[in-house]
């Protein structure tokens, strides 16, 4: 019913929006006259921004066209290395012959599409072999697929390693910390031979019993059969998911709106001013983040339920019950992957103290082996994206991975 209800809503809006859109095309077009109105120009902006209130479903482009190798640009494309039912393994592939350190970037399960960090992929693309997990929006994935949970999220991940081959280095954002560490302990503690040199934790949830943000209190505010009945619904008819059960991702990005509204409402007040006074340059960045920011996938139910339960409510890495197709992970068994944990000072969604807590918790990596840093003025999305990311995190992570290559 739930989303059967958001369905009809959008539904019943598009027309609205495909006015508003007609009505910014016709006031917008300066051969007619009256963008030279102030007046005209406010109707203009307003109805651009009526029409851009959306979500929407499909994953956006990367926007990865060259790299700088070497001093000279490089065509950079996109190759589906390994297609599994949930997610691709997705290269970037260079047109260069010059051996760099292969890095697998795990992207976020977690209501957005992996190009949230296309940032992060185009830093990291001048001086590495750059893979990506770009998880699939699970209303696409058909009910032959089967279920997806934290187990097969792990399998996956090891599928990839396993296709990349020996001697990758590994950097996960945000929610994918805890499982990318569990992954890496299965791993070390076969012998795999594929188990990463390095691996970086940027901003993720290890233990999210230290220092809790507003995140971590609402995960705790109910039991977790109230997360199943009240936040888990079923894909309507008219997808080729139909009948999955999902977390909805127009509920996740609901919540992280309501975290912080006036800011929101500020940047959208700020848009439309600089419509207005024709500020492009501005104003096409808004507009840019807010692409991206918007456009939502659907996690499969199992993966939300058990991320939850596992990670945010119970605490099962740092209390030793974690647990893998019955047979509990001990991240001590790590011994010869490097291990850098990066953290904002600033993180309202991942706070200083969960990451780094991957430290206490892989007592088998040697010491000189690892490091910590606490990205000052910086909140959870300055961590892998923007300035501070490419100036003062990257290279840290650039280093971590030439002294393991």
């Amino acid at each position: 019913m739930l989303y059967d209800a958001y369905q009809a809503q959008s539904d019943y809006l598009a027309p609205m929006r495909a006015l508003a859109d007609l009505t910014r095309a016709i006031l917008g077009n300066t051969q007619m006259g009256p963008t030279t109105n102030t007046f005209f120009k406010g109707m203009a902006a307003g109805a651009e921004i009526a029409a851009r209130a959306r979500l929407t479903h499909e994953r956006p482009d990367y926007e990865i066209f060259d790299a700088l190798v070497d001093g000279r640009s490089v065509p950079v494309l996109e190759e589906n290395s390994l297609d599994t039912p949930f997610g691709n393994l997705l290269h970037f592939r260079k047109e260069t012959n010059l051996h760099q350190p292969r890095v697998l970037i795990v992207a976020p399960m977690a209501g957005h599409f992996a190009t949230l960090l296309r940032h992060t992929a185009r830093t990291m693309l001048n001086d590495h072999d750059v893979y990506i997990t770009d998880w699939k929006n699970a209303r696409d994935v058909p009910l032959s697929a089967g279920k997806f949970g934290v187990d097969d999220y792990i399998d996956t991940l090891i599928k990839f390693f396993d296709k990349m081959g020996p001697g990758a280095h590994v950097v996960a954002v945000c929610q994918p910390c805890a499982a990318l560490l569990a992954a890496v302990s299965i791993m070390s503690e076969t012998s795999h031979r594929a188990t990463p040199c390095s691996m970086t934790l940027m901003a993720g949830p290890v233990d999210t019993s230290v220092n809790q943000t507003e995140v971590n209190r609402l995960a705790n505010k109910h039991p977790i059969e109230w997360f199943e009945k009240n936040l888990i619904s079923t894909v309507p008819a008219r997808y080729a998911g139909a009948g999955r059960r999902v977390y909805p991702g127009f509920l996740q990005i609901s919540a992280f709106m309501s975290m912080n509204l006036a800011r929101h409402w500020r940047a959208h007040a700020d848009l439309y001013s600089d419509l207005v006074r024709g500020n492009d340059k501005k104003a096409d960045a808004k507009k840019k983040f807010y692409d991206e920011y918007l456009a939502v996938s659907d996690l499969p139910a199992d993966f939300y339920l058990e991320t939850v339960q596992k990670i945010f409510q119970e605490y099962h890495l740092p209390r030793g019950t974690f647990l893998y197709r019955g047979h509990k992970v001990s991240p001590a068994a790590i011994r010869k992957t490097a291990l850098l944990t990066v953290e904002g000072e600033k993180d309202d969604i991942c706070s200083v103290g969960q990451t780094v807590a991957a430290h206490d918790l892989t007592p088998g990596i040697k010491p000189f082996k690892k490091m910590h840093y606490v990205q000052p003025g910086v909140g959870h999305y300055g961590v892998f994206s923007g300035t501070k990311w490419a100036t003062q995190i990257y290279p840290m992570v650039r280093n971590t991975i030439l002294a393991s290559d």
